[in-house]
């Protein structure tokens, strides 16, 4: 277990809060970083690798930080527990703030309040449409997450999932899933004043439609495919191309669907781009779509909302409630109907579509959902926790987070 000590959250008159991720990311140190404005705050990592993201390393925090584990996903039940233990006895809080309630290193945490009596804060992106939701899961997830004393979601289909699951709705905070607008919208400005040489350098063409994720399933993109295929059939030499930035398993099988359809000329795809690459590519589009097919959020969207893009997000994708005003600043799309997706890159590309406006009313809708706002909403919800009567622990709820946490225990064994 390793700690690094920053220089922010060390006023005395702030609450002390543990906030605890998988690993760190970009994303997340820029919601910590906001957090430590607010609070005395200790940032625990579950894990000091991460697989399915390829973040680069971050050597400097501005909080002080505990990793729990080398690999966190590699250790046994007994050892990660009595490492979280250690964790958060070192960090002593006041209240503990925690990214979901499934993953072992989570239920390690949450059991640990329940036993040092310290409330406990969810943090969810969660939505009931995320996965096939079985009554007998509902039941169990209930009782667990009972255990907590307040919520902090990303919006609103998350705030109405939690509630469902009896977290009472004046105990939930949104704001959960932010970015660091500035860095995008500043990030996209430069590009933008430097956009031929910058074209050129990476070899990037004249007008397109970006899409920024992993190369997986849900991600829809041979659905995406199909519509985009439809779309350059209508609109002709005036069609705009198609960037894919990321990378993936699936990325032999989108090569070869690009190939199958014809597309290679107009479809292109970088590569996985680190964080301080990326307001380039969102700065030299001129839309951006999300065609996932199941999505807690979709943080991306708010970086191409912020970079000043017109957006076209899939229904399925827990941000589009809030985010997207259909006609101010994008549009919904159902992910299984390519037809409906190809009328909007039709109606989105079109002469008579005002793609200023548009960007510009995404811009201001995003400047809602800033970093500051998650920080400002996790000290409500630990204000929220720390004046409630303290919950008496479920018997039941604490039996089944620790059935939950040796049932990893029996399957990695």
């Amino acid at each position: 277990m390793t700690q690094a000590a920053g220089t922010l959250g060390a006023n005395p008159a702030h609450p002390r809060v543990a906030v605890l991720f998988h690993r760190f990311g970009p994303y997340h140190v820029s919601r910590l970083q906001a957090a430590a404005r607010h609070m005395a705050l200790t940032g625990i990592e579950f894990s000091g690798t991460d697989r399915t993201y390829a973040w680069s390393a971050s050597e400097t925090f501005p909080f002080s930080r505990i990793v729990v584990s080398p690999d966190s996903d590699a250790e046994r039940v007994p050892a990660l527990f009595r490492k979280m233990t250690a964790a958060l006895d070192r960090a002593a809080p006041e209240a503990v703030a925690i990214a979901g309630w499934s993953n072992p290193a989570a239920l390690a945490a949450l059991l640990w309040c329940t036993r040092r009596r310290v409330p406990a804060i969810v943090m969810s992106d969660s939505t009931e449409i995320d996965e096939v939701r079985k009554p007998w899961r509902e039941a169990v997830k209930r009782r667990v997450v009972s255990l907590f004393s307040t919520g902090l979601v990303a919006g609103a289909p998350q705030r109405r999932y939690l509630a469902g699951l009896g977290v009472q709705n004046r105990l939930i905070r949104e704001g959960f899933d932010v970015v660091d607008n500035e860095h995008f919208a500043t990030g996209a400005a430069t590009a933008r004043r430097d956009a031929e040489a910058l074209r050129r350098q990476l070899a990037l063409p004249p007008r397109y439609f970006l899409a920024s994720c992993r190369f997986v399933a849900k991600k829809n993109l041979f659905v995406l495919l199909e519509a985009y295929q439809g779309y350059r059939g209508v609109a002709g030499g005036a069609a705009w191309d198609l960037v894919l930035l990321g990378g993936g398993p699936l990325e032999t099988e989108l090569r070869a669907a690009i190939a199958g359809r014809g597309l290679v000329d107009s479809v292109h795809l970088p590569g996985f781009r680190q964080y301080p690459e990326l307001p380039a590519y969102y700065g030299l589009a001129e839309a951006f779509i999300l065609p996932s097919t199941t999505e807690q959020w979709g943080l991306v969207v708010n970086e191409a909302m912020a970079a000043g893009l017109p957006v076209l997000v899939s229904e399925r994708c827990g941000c589009s409630e809030d985010l997207v005003r259909p006609g101010v600043n994008g549009f919904r799309f159902n992910p299984f109907a390519p037809r409906e997706l190809m009328g909007q890159m039709l109606t989105i590309a079109g002469k008579d579509c005002d793609r200023m406006a548009m960007a510009q009313a995404g811009q201001a809708i995003i400047a809602e959902w800033s970093p500051d706002r998650f920080g400002r909403a996790l000290r409500q919800a630990v204000e929220l926790a720390r004046n409630a009567a303290p919950l008496a622990p479920d018997p039941i709820g604490r039996w089944l987070a620790a059935a939950l946490l040796c049932r990893r225990e029996r399957t990695d064994g």
